[in-house]
Formats: structure tokens, C-alpha cells, sequence
């Protein structure tokens, strides 16, 4: 098979699964809907008010959502990876994810004590300095340490620091607040509105589309600065900038749907294995269908599996993601040793 039919193929593979997941994600759940009623809905042809509530305010932001925010954390972990040229960073991994994890329950915590509501906005900004802080601590960290492993290591520890101290502010939360602050911070796609879905393409779809743009200088990037350098790229803006966008991607996940473990290192890696390639101008598209329907997969398990308690999607994404994580870490250690 060349590699153009190879990544026709893969794409075809990927945005059927999409496709399906999607649909799937419309009609089953704890009221299980018939595929004909749902599409009575979405095409306006008639059907009772109880269904089309189900249809059109529950599942279908809901699925839309986990599409927008799973690409958008896939694309920002291959964004990471290609910044640290390492396979096993992400959001999650290095801390970026707690970090905005931190400043959203810092700052639902004083907005509803105070008897005020947060909205969208303050969500995204407070999810975005927190990402940049904890990014900011990468950095520094990378600049006085040359092992890759020991600056994962770091990042971890970020992220535990950052969850203990998230788990002391739901602790000292008042009554009221504790049960909306725990069930966010664990992870989920629940109670997502349209008003929700606006705000969240605002801000990840221009992002994604800057990344696309990016390809070309990630593919310089790819093979070493000095290269980067030699054709043109100016490599320190570009780091900027790559670090820029995979911090506000993430801080949009995570400020909608809580921190969400695994999907930005295990999606990237089974993408480029699927499609046998590493250029970002093929990676990126199939991370975000791959990104989107991973989160399709485990969002329906989460809130299908054990009806009608729902499970937080972190637990579900990691049962699936994990693995991979472990067998990326045994793969290098052998080629380490090889």
C-alpha cells in the first residue's frame, strides 16, 4: 500500500469511527433512543418534547463538546511532544493540566462564596494562567536538567502538588459548592450547554487552525534547532508560540470539563502509528479525529457502562491511555538499551 492510500485509509478509518461514536453518543445512554427518532429530531420532522430535549440539550452539546475538547487535548499533547521531542509528554504528564486544574477551583471557589457566577471567560482565563505557571516551572526545570526522563519526572510532581492543593480548596469549600467543585475537578463531559459549546470553539478551533499553520516549521523543528535554524525558522519565536497554544488548548479542556488524563500522549502515538508517518501536516489532522473519537469512546463508557451513576472520564481514558504510556516507556527503555 503507497503512503497516500495508506493515509486515505487511515483518515477513513479514524472519521468513521467518529461518525459512529457520534451517533452513538445521541441515542444510547440510561433512556436508550431509537436511531430514527433521533434523526426525526435533528431533522426537525415532528416528534415528542421529551425527546428532543434529550436530543438537542443533553447529548448533542455534549457530543460536541467532547469532539471540540478531545481534539483540542490531543493536539495540544503532540504540540508538547514536538516542543520537548519526547513521546511521553502532555498535558496531564507535565503538569499543565493541574496547574489550570488549580487556578479554575481557586477561582470557582471565590466567585460562589462569594455569591457570584462564573462564566465562561473567567473560566478559560483563570484555567490559562494556571496552565502558564505550571508550564512556566517546566522551563525553568528544563533549562538546568539534560534528561528528558528527570523533566517528566518533574512534571509529575507538579501535577500531584497542584492536585493535593485543588483537593485542600474542594475540602475547605462550603456544603453547598463541594459536590459541583469534586465532580469537575474529577473530570467531565456532563452538563455541557450550547452557551458552553460557543465559548469552547472560539477559542480551540482558531488554535487548532494555528497550529495547522505551524506544520511546516514543526517539521524543521522535528530534525533539531540548528536545522530549524539553517531554513529560516526563527526557533525561539516558534517555541513561544507552540508553548502558547498547547497551554490554552489545554487550559480550554480543562476549565469545561476538568483535568483529563492520558489522552494527549496515548492519542498522538497511536496516530502516528497508524498512519506510518511523523509529519505534523498529516499528525495533526488525525490527532484531532483521533482526539474526538477517543473522547466519544470513553465519554459513552463513562456515562453508559454502570447507568445512571456516571464514572469521571479521567477513569475511563486512563484505563485505555495508561497502557499505552507503559508500553511507550518499555519500548524506549529496550531501545535505550539496544
Amino acid at each position: 500500500m503507497t503512503s497516500r492510500k495508506r493515509l486515505i485509509f487511515s483518515y477513513s478509518i479514524l472519521a468513521a469511527a467518529l461518525a459512529v461514536l457520534f451517533g452513538c453518543s445521541l441515542f444510547w445512554g440510561s433512556v436508550n433512543l431509537t436511531p430514527g427518532a433521533v434523526l426525526d429530531v435533528l431533522l426537525s420532522r415532528g416528534s415528542d418534547s421529551l425527546t428532543e430535549n434529550i436530543v438537542l440539550q443533553l447529548r448533542l452539546p455534549r457530543a460536541v463538546m467532547a469532539v471540540l475538547l478531545g481534539a483540542a487535548l490531543s493536539a495540544a499533547g503532540y504540540l508538547l511532544q514536538t516542543f520537548f521531542a519526547n513521546p511521553i509528554a502532555g498535558p496531564f504528564v507535565m503538569g499543565v493540566s493541574s496547574g489550570a486544574k488549580l487556578a479554575v477551583a481557586l477561582t470557582m471557589v471565590v466567585f460562589l462564596e462569594r455569591g457570584l457566577l462564573t462564566n465562561s471567560v473567567t473560566l478559560i482565563f483563570a484555567a490559562f494562567v494556571g496552565a502558564m505557571a505550571a508550564m512556566a516551572f517546566v522551563l525553568v526545570v528544563a533549562r538546568r536538567v539534560e534528561r528528558m526522563s528527570i523533566l517528566v519526572i518533574c512534571g509529575v510532581m507538579i501535577g500531584y502538588i497542584c492536585t493535593a492543593i485543588t483537593d485542600i480548596v474542594v475540602a475547605f469549600a462550603q456544603d453547598s459548592n463541594i459536590v459541583n467543585l469534586h465532580n469537575w475537578s474529577q473530570g467531565s463531559f456532563s452538563g455541557m450547554t450550547w452557551g458552553n459549546v460557543r465559548a469552547a470553539a472560539v477559542v480551540v478551533l482558531p488554535a487548532l487552525a494555528a497550529a495547522f499553520l505551524l506544520s511546516k516549521p514543526m517539521a524543521a523543528y522535528q530534525m533539531g534547532e540548528a536545522y530549524a535554524k539553517s531554513v529560516g525558522v526563527n526557533v525561539r519565536g516558534f517555541s513561544v508560540v507552540l508553548v502558547l497554544l498547547s497551554s490554552l488548548l489545554a487550559a480550554c479542556v480543562t476549565a469545561f470539563a476538568g483535568p483529563i488524563s492520558f489522552v494527549g500522549i496515548a492519542v498522538p502515538h497511536l496516530v502516528r502509528q497508524l498512519l506510518r508517518s511523523a509529519k505534523p501536516l498529516y499528525v495533526l489532522p488525525g490527532c484531532c479525529l483521533g482526539g474526538a473519537a477517543f473522547c466519544l469512546l470513553c465519554d459513552l463508557i463513562a456515562r453508559s457502562l454502570f447507568a445512571p451513576t456516571e464514572l469521571s472520564i479521567s477513569s475511563v481514558t486512563a484505563v485505555f491511555g495508561a497502557p499505552v504510556v507503559i508500553w511507550l516507556l518499555v519500548r524506549r527503555g529496550q531501545e535505550g538499551r539496544g
